[in-house]
């Protein structure tokens, strides 16, 4: 629902958030402790040690009265529906105040417990010195909720409606105010973002990734009413409404569809094993922390082995790889030579992310492998989602990629052209072709690298392993066809994941919550137990049970009471062009061509085991909508797109010996 109005000012929670807070083991515990121990207060100081405990009973009681009823009127009405919820203020206000005596009493019961005149039993003592310090650690927990849920701009919120539905202002007035509005949300989006890469050192690079990902986030949030758990009960209900569509039977056109030809077929086996293959570099960029992801019982002890070991001279590495653990890593997961390693670097910053180039004597091929993200640099990289222009001469039409990773990109150009490396790989090795790889933020970097160098080496080929979703403008994304292939495994959301898609992500969570008649917690509740242990998909009542669908093409007025000003998404609605991307977003797309692996079969959610998997050629189209799934995270690791990859290519070959 929209977010608790209280003291003025907006909530980051609902008034149907306080539904699990009921605390009365406190009380029974006291209770008990006070029944056991209440013929043992008859000692000097005694009867201050009794008298806090009975004052303490009596004010919990009170404690409980009021959590109890706010409790209650919690769990009425549904998220879009909060009427049955009007008096909870005035009941939240109740429990405030009872803090104040509740704060007195702790500090009271802090300085009687510790007054040199009292000499009771030690064990008396101590339940009284445990009940103190439960108060303050309930006291403290308290503060850190209420700072947790402190709205910067809960009392700016209502000026976001200036210019929609105040018309006796002036345009130069209310524009006034909602470019002020704006310019305070995106300077409390780069204050959090500031804070959480307070471990790095910044540079202007960096305050000009904060200041482009504060406006992103601004842009984004800025247009919605929904507090996190209406978040989290938009994607249970989603998952289950998505999961439901899936169980429906396909359409026999749609089966026949994707019956591949032999030749087709032959192709894609080709490419799952080069992909098998090349996967292994990918990974590897990752270095030790993914080594010992892989192997948490023996990588330590085998990487120590070889941190003693001579290493490649100093202009063979740049950047820091303390106790050679990160070259040694490499070294396993690849299984080359030192003298096969071209150049490696392990430099990390804001845009420039490692990589490595040695020669792959299996494949007969130079290998550019890309790092994808492990450091917070990486994650400023991937956010930095402006779009940026990259004119081609082979595209009749201008491209738009994503910025962050194209200044990666340029980056790692500039350093294998201007430095030379290519060339001194091409002059030892010059019958090997060039292939580039690398996964997530690596795969996207290596596709637009692949790009630029496209013209200079007409035979390179590309693997993007699990590449983000919105890199490419179409133009460009059916130029890399020629050369590029993408892997995604089952439904990773980093590949769906772009601006487009997070508004229809959105607009969807906004739908479904707002046409919900359930409670929340019987959505969280029964969701949990959904997203566990498995089992049918809810079928929870909605309102829009029963309406036609023409009623469906616009927004239901629940959703318009969620959304703080009219969001971009809606606007497309209202359009007759109402599947195009929000105009202020242009669509990107995976690059080159797609294959799409898919898990067939597992015992169980919370089984690993007994998985096999189906791979086939996809198409755009697929990626268009983030699909939600408790794996939608784990299918973008690069341990499960490996184990995918060479589980598909052991079956090929067995295939073959049969």
């Amino acid at each position: 629902m929209p977010g608790l109005v209280a003291f003025g000012r907006r909530w980051a929670i609902g008034s149907d958030d306080f539904c699990g807070i009921l605390p009365p083991s406190r009380w029974i515990g006291i209770l008990v402790l006070y029944t056991v121990h209440k013929g043992r207060f008859n000692c000097p100081g005694g009867g201050l040690l009794r008298s806090y405990l009975l004052v303490l009973l009596i004010l919990l009681a009170s404690i409980i009265c009021a959590i109890s009823a706010l409790v209650y009127i919690s769990m009425q009405g549904t998220i879009s529906n909060p009427g049955p919820r009007k008096s909870l203020p005035k009941l939240l206000y109740t429990r405030l105040l009872l803090y104040l005596p509740e704060f007195i009493w702790a500090v009271v019961g802090a300085v009687w417990v510790s007054d040199s005149s009292v000499h009771c039993e030690k064990t008396v003592i101590n339940v009284i010195i445990v009940t103190v310090i439960a108060s303050w650690v309930i006291i403290i927990f308290t503060i850190i909720g209420i700072l947790i849920v402190f709205d910067p701009l809960g009392g700016k919120k209502t000026f976001y409606l200036t210019s929609g539905i105040d018309r006796n202002l002036e345009s130069s007035q209310s524009g006034q105010l909602l470019y002020n509005v704006k310019n305070s949300a995106t300077r409390v989006w780069e204050k959090r973002i500031r804070l959480l890469c307070c471990c790095i050192v910044q540079d202007d690079d960096h305050r000009v990734a904060f200041t482009s990902i504060a406006e992103l986030f601004r842009t984004y949030f800025s247009d919605t009413d929904l507090v996190p758990s209406d978040i989290a009960a938009g994607l249970t209900l989603l998952h289950q409404e998505q999961d439901k569509m899936e169980s429906c039977p396909k359409d026999p056109e749609e089966v026949l569809c994707h019956s591949p030809s032999s030749l087709v077929r032959d192709d894609l086996d080709i490419e799952l094993e080069n992909a098998a293959h090349y996967m292994l570099f990918a990974a590897a960029a990752y270095g030790w922390p993914y080594y010992i992801y892989t192997n948490p019982f023996t990588a330590l002890c085998k990487l120590s082995g070889d941190c003693c070991r001579n290493r490649p001279t100093d202009s063979d590495i740049t950047g820091s790889d303390r106790h050679n653990f990160h070259f040694g890593a490499i070294l396993k997961m690849t299984g080359l030579q030192y003298r096969d390693f071209i150049h490696i670097s392990f430099h990390n910053k804001i845009y420039e992310i490692p990589f490595f180039v040695a020669l792959d004597h299996k494949k007969e091929a130079i290998v550019v492998a890309v790092r994808g993200t492990l450091s917070f640099e990486d994650v400023l990289t991937d956010l930095s989602a402006d779009c940026e222009d990259l004119t081609l001469e082979d595209v009749l039409e201008n491209g738009f990629v994503h910025k962050g990773i194209t200044q990666a990109a340029n980056y790692i150009y500039r350093k294998l052209i201007n430095d030379g490396i290519l060339n001194q790989a091409f002059t030892i090795a010059p019958e090997y072709k060039l292939v580039i790889v690398g996964h997530s933020l690596g795969g996207g970097t290596a596709s637009v690298l692949a790009i630029m160098l496209r013209n200079s080496f007409p035979t390179l080929k590309c693997y993007a392993f699990s590449p983000p979703g919105g890199l490419l403008s179409k133009s460009l994304a059916d130029y890399t066809k020629h050369f590029i292939v993408s892997v995604i495994v089952g439904k990773d959301l980093v590949a769906r994941l772009s601006m487009p898609n997070m508004e229809d992500l959105k607009r969807r969570i906004v739908r479904i919550v707002a046409n919900c008649n359930r409670p929340k917690y019987q959505i969280l509740l029964r969701g949990c137990w959904y997203e566990v242990f498995g089992g049918d998909p809810d079928n929870f009542p909605t309102e829009l049970d029963g309406r036609n669908q023409s009623a469906l093409t616009q927004p239901l007025l629940a959703e318009e009471s969620l959304m703080v000003h009219r969001s971009p998404s809606y606007n497309t609605l209202e359009d007759e062009s109402g599947l195009n991307s929000p105009p202020q977003y242009p669509h990107l797309y995976l690059p080159g061509r797609i294959i799409h692996i898919v898990e067939e079969s597992s015992c169980n959610r919370l089984c690993s085991s007994g998985i096999k998997y189906t791979a086939r050629w996809s198409n755009q189209t697929v990626f268009s909508s983030i699909l939600i799934s408790p794996k939608m995270v784990t299918d973008h690791m690069p341990d499960v797109v490996l184990k995918a990859l060479n589980s598909l290519s052991q079956e090929h070959r067995s295939c073959i010996s049969c």
